[in-house]
């Protein structure tokens, strides 16, 4: 979730609370959401349905 705290856009788990960064425009953190949500499923697919490129990216 995004949520503006002191002038800034801030990127927080919608579980935990956590930030993940403050940043100067509500653009920079929804692309810094999409970041957070793409490595969250990312994590959640098995190895084997991945190709080999991306895993080889993931176990680096």
């Amino acid at each position: 979730m995004i949520k503006k705290r002191n002038g800034k856009w801030v990127v927080l788990s919608e579980h935990t609370g956590r930030s993940f960064g403050s940043y100067g425009t509500k653009t920079e953190a929804k692309k810094r959401l999409k970041q957070v949500e793409f490595f969250k499923h990312l994590k959640s697919i098995p190895k084997s349905k991945m190709k080999k490129k991306a895993y080889k990216k993931r176990a680096s």
